[in-house]
């Protein structure tokens, strides 16, 4: 069981960045994830799936009026 102990004593200040900023990744990547898997936001999500190439169509006719 001594494999999991941690000195916390010992820990630099970049451990306690990279401790600290991977909670926060974690943390948010399971909100992205319940909200993207939430049922009631598919229709949302799914409108939204092609806006990138939507709006490459629009910008690519307007800039090549010359």
């Amino acid at each position: 069981m001594s494999y999991f102990d941690t000195d916390w004593a010992a820990m630099t200040g970049n451990d306690w960045f990279y401790t600290i900023f991977s909670v926060i990744i974690l943390i948010l990547m399971t909100i992205a994830y319940a909200y993207a898997l939430n049922p009631k936001n598919k229709a949302h999500l799914e409108s939204q799936k092609n806006a990138l190439f939507e709006d490459d169509q629009t910008n690519f006719g307007e800039n090549n009026d010359r």
